[in-house]
Order: C-alpha cells, then structure tokens, then sequence
C-alpha cells in the first residue's frame, strides 16, 4: 500500500465517478491518512470530524474486505469511533467484523448520489430571488451552518471552524441564500466548483424551520444547478436515501440517481 495518490487512482474512482466524487477531490488535498494500492482499495481520511472514506470495486473479495479492515483498525480510526463511507458490501464486513472484537458498528445513514444533466425549472416559483453570499453575511452564514449540521447530525464543527469554512466559500463565491421578498434570507446552499474533473457538487441545503415548504430550497437548488450546468460543469449531490421529501425535490428539479452507499459508525 502507498500513502500517496497518482492518476491511477483517479482513474480507478471513474467507475463510482458520482458516488465517490467527495472521495475524488479529498485524495488530492491534505489528508491525515491515505493508504491505496491503485487498483483494488482506497482509504483516505482528511480530518476530525468527517468521515474515512473506503473505495472498493462492487467485486470486493472477502480478502480485500479484510485488508481494509485491518487498515483501519491497524491505525486506531476503529477504536476512536470514527464513521466511515463506503459500499453496502463491505459496510456489512465491518459490522460483522467489529462485533467479533465486541465493537457496536451500525448504518446510521443512507446515501444516494444523483447528477443533474438537465435541470428542470420548479413549477412553483418562490418569492425572492438567488444572493451569492459577501462579506457581510458571514454572521449569518455561521448560523446556517451550525443549523444545517446539528440537525444532520454529521461533520459538526466548532463556530469558528463554522467562520472559516464561511469566509473560504466567499471568498471563492460557493455559498448560496435564497432570499426572500421582505429580504430575509430564509435557505442556504453551497456549490463546489473546485478541482474534481468535470463535476460540480451542491451541499449544505438548509432551509430556516419556519420558512420550509415554500418551494425556498427548490428555486436556490435550481439556480445553482443551472449556474453550474451552464459554467460546464456536471451537478452533483449527497442526499439522505431516508428523506423522501428533499429526494422528491431534487429529483423534480432533474437529479437523477447514480448510486449508492452508506455511512457506518
């Protein structure tokens, strides 16, 4: 196994080129673990809070499931409670496994990957219209971030590391409201456009409590969807497989489903 990724290993993630976009990007950043044989299995992990994320082909041996589960414990990601995304398959492995050593590992969220090669207009037009957040919405952009995590429950972060999270995504124009006619900005939204081949992903949709099922979050998706269509590039996003209702949205809106996995913690 190597600590560093090459272009087979980009090549490889083309075959679960949505499924595994995240995976895609993060390899070639700052990661604190990174183990591939650029073939078979790829393990990276960037840093506290988020996930590892486990590559492996959909003909996963029983022998390759157990290399990386080995890798993963070997280094401590087990024993510090750590979630990980990967394959249905192997997911069921882990939880095998970790029961023989008295670890409780469970699926505790399913994921569906969609990509939107033609965005449909939403057939309610929401009141208001799409911002693109500065400077001076940082405050407030904190706020929708720690909303939007706490109530997801995942990747959750101190308000500063919220700060500058928010103040990166100004300043390269990836953060998105939706704000209202009385100018109130009731939906956020954020669109990656950074390196990561020809796709584009959308993330951190959250919509204030007292402001949802006004087709808020639909019209900001949409507009991003179409900003990133139109830039060349292909929209893609995560959703929770549990919630039938943002799917119905996204899929209105032209999403189509590409895949599948699972967070296990």
């Amino acid at each position: 196994m190597n600590n560093f990724a090459d272009e087979r290993d980009y090549k490889i993630l083309e075959k679960d080129k949505y499924t595994f976009s995240v995976l895609g990007r993060i390899i070639g950043g700052e990661c604190e673990l990174l183990f591939t044989d650029h073939e078979r299995l790829i393990i990276c992990f960037s840093r506290k809070p988020f996930p590892v994320w486990i590559w492996t082909p959909d003909d996963v041996t029983k022998e390759e499931k157990e290399k990386a589960y080995g890798i993963v414990s070997e280094n401590g990601l087990l024993a510090a409670g750590h979630s990980f995304n990967l394959k249905y398959d192997l997911a069921d492995y882990f939880i095998r496994r970790a029961s023989e050593s008295a670890l409780d590992l469970s699926i505790t969220t399913n994921m569906f990957a969609y990509d939107c090669p033609n965005p449909i207009e939403p057939h309610v037009q929401a009141d208001g219209e799409l911002h693109r957040c500065v400077a001076e919405d940082i405050d407030e952009l904190v706020e929708f971030l720690d909303f939007f995590h706490k109530e997801t429950g995942i990747d959750q972060e101190s308000l500063e590391a919220y700060r500058q999270r928010g103040e990166g995504g100004i300043r390269n124009g990836s953060l998105f409201f939706w704000r209202n006619a009385d100018g109130r900005n009731v939906s956020s939204c954020s669109c990656n456009f950074r390196a990561n081949g020809d796709l584009a992903s959308i993330g951190l949709v959250y919509t204030r409590e007292e402001y949802r099922r006004k087709h808020y979050a639909e019209n900001l998706v949409y507009q991003v969807t179409k900003m990133a269509k139109n830039a060349g590039y292909m929209p893609t996003l995560y959703t929770d497989a549990d919630y039938a209702a943002s799917n119905a949205c996204y899929e209105k809106i032209g999403y189509v489903l590409k895949g599948k996995l699972c967070t296990v913690g």
